[in-house]
Protein backbone atom coordinates (compact mmCIF):
# COMPACT_ATOMS: atom_id res chain seq x y z
CA UNK A 1 0.00 0.00 0.00
CA UNK A 2 1.43 3.05 -0.88
CA UNK A 3 1.92 6.09 1.44
CA UNK A 4 0.64 9.39 -0.22
CA UNK A 5 0.85 11.34 2.96
CA UNK A 6 4.61 11.84 2.50
CA UNK A 7 6.07 14.13 0.61
CA UNK A 8 7.23 13.80 -2.76
CA UNK A 9 6.01 13.18 -6.37
CA UNK A 10 3.38 10.31 -6.55
CA UNK A 11 4.15 10.07 -10.21
CA UNK A 12 7.60 10.38 -10.80
CA UNK A 13 8.69 7.25 -12.21
CA UNK A 14 11.35 6.53 -9.89
CA UNK A 15 8.66 6.59 -7.24
CA UNK A 16 6.38 4.67 -9.35
CA UNK A 17 9.28 1.74 -10.32
CA UNK A 18 10.09 1.98 -6.78
CA UNK A 19 6.44 0.50 -6.21
CA UNK A 20 6.34 -1.90 -8.68
CA UNK A 21 9.30 -3.24 -7.44
CA UNK A 22 8.17 -3.45 -4.01
CA UNK A 23 5.04 -5.22 -5.52
CA UNK A 24 6.81 -7.42 -6.99
CA UNK A 25 7.86 -8.90 -3.71
CA UNK A 26 4.63 -9.27 -2.37
CA UNK A 27 3.44 -11.05 -5.26
CA UNK A 28 6.00 -13.66 -5.20
CA UNK A 29 5.86 -14.25 -1.43
CA UNK A 30 2.50 -14.75 -1.22
CA UNK A 31 3.09 -16.74 -4.38
CA UNK A 32 5.31 -19.00 -2.13
CA UNK A 33 3.14 -19.18 0.84
CA UNK A 34 -0.33 -20.57 -1.67
CA UNK A 35 2.03 -23.10 -3.47
CA UNK A 36 2.01 -25.16 0.34
CA UNK A 37 -1.79 -25.76 -0.31
CA UNK A 38 -3.42 -28.09 -2.61
CA UNK A 39 -5.50 -26.53 -5.75
CA UNK A 40 -8.42 -26.95 -3.64
CA UNK A 41 -11.33 -26.03 -6.45
CA UNK A 42 -14.02 -26.44 -4.42
CA UNK A 43 -13.10 -23.36 -3.10
CA UNK A 44 -13.73 -21.71 -6.43
CA UNK A 45 -16.97 -22.80 -6.89
CA UNK A 46 -20.67 -20.81 -6.58
CA UNK A 47 -22.13 -23.21 -4.29
CA UNK A 48 -19.64 -25.59 -3.35
CA UNK A 49 -19.81 -24.90 0.53
CA UNK A 50 -23.27 -25.93 1.56
CA UNK A 51 -22.27 -23.95 4.55
CA UNK A 52 -22.78 -20.56 2.58
CA UNK A 53 -25.89 -21.85 1.16
CA UNK A 54 -26.98 -21.85 4.47
CA UNK A 55 -26.22 -18.52 5.35
CA UNK A 56 -27.76 -17.08 2.40
CA UNK A 57 -24.43 -16.13 0.59
CA UNK A 58 -24.90 -18.22 -3.54
CA UNK A 59 -21.13 -17.23 -4.15
CA UNK A 60 -17.83 -19.24 -3.87
CA UNK A 61 -15.79 -19.98 -0.53
CA UNK A 62 -13.13 -16.92 -2.22
CA UNK A 63 -15.91 -14.74 -2.81
CA UNK A 64 -17.40 -14.96 0.33
CA UNK A 65 -14.16 -14.58 1.82
CA UNK A 66 -13.41 -11.52 -0.50
CA UNK A 67 -16.63 -9.61 1.01
CA UNK A 68 -15.93 -10.06 4.44
CA UNK A 69 -12.15 -9.24 4.19
CA UNK A 70 -13.23 -5.98 2.18
CA UNK A 71 -15.82 -5.25 3.87
CA UNK A 72 -13.86 -4.62 7.51
CA UNK A 73 -11.40 -2.96 5.05
CA UNK A 74 -13.82 -0.93 3.82
CA UNK A 75 -14.18 0.60 7.82
CA UNK A 76 -10.76 1.30 7.66
CA UNK A 77 -11.06 3.42 4.55
CA UNK A 78 -8.63 1.36 2.54
CA UNK A 79 -10.52 2.00 -0.48
CA UNK A 80 -10.21 5.60 -0.64
CA UNK A 81 -6.56 5.62 -1.37
CA UNK A 82 -6.19 5.82 -4.96
CA UNK A 83 -4.17 2.77 -5.67
CA UNK A 84 -6.90 0.66 -4.18
CA UNK A 85 -9.58 -0.81 -5.83
CA UNK A 86 -12.28 -4.03 -4.10
CA UNK A 87 -13.18 -6.48 -5.93
CA UNK A 88 -16.86 -6.37 -4.29
CA UNK A 89 -19.52 -3.75 -4.45
CA UNK A 90 -21.54 -2.07 -2.08
CA UNK A 91 -19.41 -2.07 0.58
CA UNK A 92 -20.01 -0.47 3.70
CA UNK A 93 -18.28 3.50 4.21
CA UNK A 94 -15.76 4.03 6.18
CA UNK A 95 -15.80 4.72 9.74
CA UNK A 96 -12.55 6.42 9.92
CA UNK A 97 -12.95 10.62 8.70
CA UNK A 98 -11.28 11.20 5.22
CA UNK A 99 -7.64 11.64 4.44
CA UNK A 100 -6.98 14.55 1.97
CA UNK A 101 -4.85 13.14 -0.60
CA UNK A 102 -3.50 14.84 -3.38
CA UNK A 103 -4.96 14.86 -6.50
CA UNK A 104 -3.13 12.55 -8.90
CA UNK A 105 -5.35 11.08 -11.26
CA UNK A 106 -7.98 11.92 -13.56
CA UNK A 107 -11.35 10.90 -12.52
CA UNK A 108 -12.24 7.59 -14.07
CA UNK A 109 -13.75 4.51 -13.75
CA UNK A 110 -11.35 1.48 -14.64
CA UNK A 111 -11.42 -1.39 -12.93
CA UNK A 112 -10.08 -5.16 -14.38
CA UNK A 113 -10.65 -6.64 -10.88
CA UNK A 114 -13.50 -9.49 -12.68
CA UNK A 115 -10.59 -10.58 -15.11
CA UNK A 116 -7.89 -10.47 -12.75
CA UNK A 117 -10.14 -13.02 -10.13
CA UNK A 118 -11.38 -15.13 -13.62
CA UNK A 119 -7.58 -15.44 -14.68
CA UNK A 120 -6.46 -16.16 -10.97
CA UNK A 121 -8.62 -19.00 -10.38
CA UNK A 122 -8.30 -20.87 -14.04
CA UNK A 123 -4.94 -20.01 -14.75
CA UNK A 124 -2.92 -19.72 -12.08
CA UNK A 125 -3.92 -21.32 -9.08
CA UNK A 126 -3.80 -24.82 -11.03
CA UNK A 127 -0.19 -23.49 -12.26
CA UNK A 128 1.52 -22.55 -8.47
CA UNK A 129 -0.64 -25.00 -6.58
CA UNK A 130 0.67 -28.29 -9.00
CA UNK A 131 3.29 -29.51 -6.62
CA UNK A 132 1.42 -29.48 -3.30
CA UNK A 133 -1.54 -30.96 -5.15
CA UNK A 134 0.46 -33.79 -6.52
CA UNK A 135 2.13 -34.61 -3.54
CA UNK A 136 -0.92 -34.42 -1.77
CA UNK A 137 -1.95 -37.32 -4.58
CA UNK A 138 0.97 -39.55 -3.22
CA UNK A 139 -0.01 -38.92 0.46
CA UNK A 140 -3.31 -40.21 -0.30
CA UNK A 141 -2.59 -43.19 -2.41
CA UNK A 142 -0.34 -44.70 0.33
CA UNK A 143 -3.27 -44.21 2.66
CA UNK A 144 -5.40 -46.21 0.02
CA UNK A 145 -7.20 -43.02 -0.90
CA UNK A 146 -8.34 -42.80 -4.07
CA UNK A 147 -10.42 -40.65 -6.43
CA UNK A 148 -11.22 -37.19 -7.75
CA UNK A 149 -11.96 -35.62 -4.67
CA UNK A 150 -9.29 -36.72 -2.69
CA UNK A 151 -6.77 -36.09 -5.38
CA UNK A 152 -6.72 -31.83 -5.16
CA UNK A 153 -8.57 -31.61 -2.23
CA UNK A 154 -6.24 -31.26 0.82
CA UNK A 155 -9.23 -29.31 2.98
CA UNK A 156 -7.13 -26.32 3.70
CA UNK A 157 -10.15 -23.68 2.80
CA UNK A 158 -9.38 -20.98 5.05
CA UNK A 159 -5.74 -20.75 5.16
CA UNK A 160 -5.85 -21.54 1.40
CA UNK A 161 -8.20 -18.57 0.47
CA UNK A 162 -6.79 -16.04 3.26
CA UNK A 163 -3.63 -15.98 0.92
CA UNK A 164 -5.74 -15.80 -2.56
CA UNK A 165 -7.27 -12.75 -0.86
CA UNK A 166 -3.58 -11.44 -0.43
CA UNK A 167 -2.55 -12.28 -3.44
CA UNK A 168 -5.23 -10.98 -5.34
CA UNK A 169 -5.27 -7.50 -3.55
CA UNK A 170 -1.50 -7.37 -4.30
CA UNK A 171 -2.32 -8.07 -8.07
CA UNK A 172 -4.89 -5.86 -8.59
CA UNK A 173 -2.61 -2.83 -6.91
CA UNK A 174 0.10 -3.52 -9.32
CA UNK A 175 -2.18 -3.98 -12.25
CA UNK A 176 -3.98 -0.84 -11.03
CA UNK A 177 -0.47 1.06 -10.69
CA UNK A 178 -0.78 1.38 -14.55
CA UNK A 179 -2.89 4.64 -14.07
CA UNK A 180 0.06 6.16 -12.58
CA UNK A 181 2.00 4.91 -15.26
CA UNK A 182 -0.21 6.57 -17.68
CA UNK A 183 -0.72 9.96 -16.32
CA UNK A 184 2.89 10.25 -15.45
CA UNK A 185 3.81 10.14 -19.25
CA UNK A 186 0.79 12.08 -20.18
CA UNK A 187 1.94 14.74 -18.38
CA UNK A 188 5.47 14.58 -19.65
CA UNK A 189 4.07 14.80 -23.53
CA UNK A 190 0.18 15.09 -23.84
CA UNK A 191 0.50 16.82 -27.76
CA UNK A 192 1.73 12.50 -28.40
CA UNK A 193 -1.36 10.95 -26.77
CA UNK A 194 -4.14 13.70 -27.32
CA UNK A 195 -4.31 12.70 -31.39
CA UNK A 196 -4.91 8.93 -30.12
CA UNK A 197 -7.26 10.04 -27.37
CA UNK A 198 -9.85 12.31 -29.63
CA UNK A 199 -9.64 10.14 -32.83
CA UNK A 200 -9.22 6.64 -30.45
CA UNK A 201 -6.51 4.50 -31.17
CA UNK A 202 -5.55 1.92 -28.54
CA UNK A 203 -3.13 0.45 -30.84
CA UNK A 204 -1.19 3.90 -31.51
CA UNK A 205 -1.53 5.12 -27.20
CA UNK A 206 -0.25 1.40 -26.71
CA UNK A 207 2.67 1.70 -28.25
CA UNK A 208 3.17 4.90 -26.93
CA UNK A 209 3.63 3.54 -23.64
CA UNK A 210 4.69 0.00 -24.12
CA UNK A 211 8.96 -0.30 -23.50
CA UNK A 212 9.94 -4.41 -24.86
CA UNK A 213 13.59 -3.80 -22.96
CA UNK A 214 11.86 -2.61 -19.83
CA UNK A 215 9.50 -5.27 -19.76
CA UNK A 216 12.09 -7.81 -20.93
CA UNK A 217 14.18 -6.78 -17.48
CA UNK A 218 11.40 -7.09 -15.76
CA UNK A 219 10.43 -10.55 -16.60
CA UNK A 220 14.01 -11.52 -15.76
CA UNK A 221 14.26 -9.65 -12.53
CA UNK A 222 11.10 -11.93 -11.61
CA UNK A 223 12.66 -14.92 -12.56
CA UNK A 224 15.87 -14.24 -10.22
CA UNK A 225 13.86 -13.32 -7.76
CA UNK A 226 10.86 -16.21 -7.70
CA UNK A 227 14.17 -18.60 -7.79
CA UNK A 228 15.78 -16.47 -5.04
CA UNK A 229 12.70 -16.42 -2.69
CA UNK A 230 11.76 -19.72 -3.66
CA UNK A 231 14.94 -21.34 -1.89
CA UNK A 232 15.44 -22.88 1.47
CA UNK A 233 18.12 -21.51 3.76
CA UNK A 234 20.01 -22.57 6.69
CA UNK A 235 20.32 -21.50 9.72
CA UNK A 236 23.06 -19.16 8.73
CA UNK A 237 21.24 -17.47 6.14
CA UNK A 238 23.24 -19.85 3.22
CA UNK A 239 20.82 -21.46 0.33
CA UNK A 240 20.53 -25.43 0.85
CA UNK A 241 21.74 -27.98 -1.70
CA UNK A 242 18.57 -29.28 -3.71
CA UNK A 243 16.94 -32.08 -2.05
CA UNK A 244 15.90 -35.61 -3.32
CA UNK A 245 11.71 -34.88 -2.71
CA UNK A 246 12.00 -36.63 0.32
CA UNK A 247 13.02 -33.69 3.04
CA UNK A 248 11.24 -30.65 3.77
CA UNK A 249 11.29 -29.29 -0.21
CA UNK A 250 9.10 -32.34 -0.61
CA UNK A 251 6.90 -29.77 -2.39
CA UNK A 252 8.31 -27.77 -4.35
CA UNK A 253 9.07 -27.61 -8.40
CA UNK A 254 11.05 -30.76 -9.65
CA UNK A 255 13.70 -30.82 -12.59
CA UNK A 256 13.13 -33.70 -15.17
CA UNK A 257 15.92 -35.12 -13.03
CA UNK A 258 13.56 -35.43 -10.28
CA UNK A 259 15.96 -32.91 -7.89
CA UNK A 260 13.77 -29.98 -6.27
CA UNK A 261 14.43 -27.06 -6.72
CA UNK A 262 13.07 -24.72 -4.67
CA UNK A 263 9.91 -23.97 -2.89
CA UNK A 264 7.61 -22.23 -6.08
CA UNK A 265 7.25 -23.10 -9.72
CA UNK A 266 9.43 -19.89 -11.17
CA UNK A 267 8.54 -20.08 -14.72
CA UNK A 268 4.72 -20.21 -13.57
CA UNK A 269 5.82 -16.93 -11.67
CA UNK A 270 7.58 -15.35 -14.91
CA UNK A 271 4.51 -16.64 -17.47
CA UNK A 272 1.86 -14.42 -14.78
CA UNK A 273 3.51 -11.66 -15.41
CA UNK A 274 4.11 -12.59 -18.79
CA UNK A 275 0.80 -13.08 -19.92
CA UNK A 276 -1.28 -11.65 -17.16
CA UNK A 277 -0.10 -9.04 -15.18
CA UNK A 278 1.66 -6.89 -17.95
CA UNK A 279 -1.38 -7.06 -20.66
CA UNK A 280 -3.85 -6.22 -17.85
CA UNK A 281 -1.78 -3.40 -16.90
CA UNK A 282 -1.45 -2.11 -20.59
CA UNK A 283 -5.04 -2.48 -20.72
CA UNK A 284 -5.58 -0.39 -17.82
CA UNK A 285 -3.28 2.01 -18.91
CA UNK A 286 -4.98 2.49 -22.60
CA UNK A 287 -8.48 2.05 -20.89
CA UNK A 288 -7.37 5.07 -18.55
CA UNK A 289 -5.67 7.30 -21.39
CA UNK A 290 -8.68 7.05 -23.28
CA UNK A 291 -11.01 8.72 -20.58
CA UNK A 292 -8.00 10.79 -19.84
CA UNK A 293 -9.84 14.10 -21.74
CA UNK A 294 -13.53 13.27 -20.96
CA UNK A 295 -14.94 16.58 -19.68
CA UNK A 296 -12.73 18.47 -20.32
CA UNK A 297 -13.38 21.98 -22.92
CA UNK A 298 -12.10 22.37 -26.18
CA UNK A 299 -10.16 25.38 -24.89
CA UNK A 300 -8.47 22.61 -22.32
CA UNK A 301 -7.74 20.04 -24.26
CA UNK A 302 -5.98 23.06 -26.49
CA UNK A 303 -4.01 24.42 -23.56
CA UNK A 304 -2.46 20.51 -23.10
CA UNK A 305 -1.54 20.05 -26.87
CA UNK A 306 0.42 23.27 -26.48
CA UNK A 307 1.98 22.53 -22.95
CA UNK A 308 5.74 22.21 -23.66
Amino acid sequence: MQNFMISGDPLSLDRIRSTLIRLEDTIIFSLIERAQFAHNPRIYERGGMKQLSEIGFEGSWLEWFLKETETFHAKARRYTSPDEYPFTTDLPKPLLPPLTFPTILYPNDVNVNASILSLYIRAIVPRIARQATLAHATRKRAQGVVGDDEFEDDGNYGSAATIDVEVLQAISRRVHYGKFVSESKFRSDPAAFIPHILNPNPDALAALITKPEVERKLLQRVRNKARLYGQDFGPDGQPLAASNGNGDNSLAPASPGGLSLGKIDVEGVVELYEHYIIPLTKEVEVEYLLKRLKGLSESEIEALQNKA
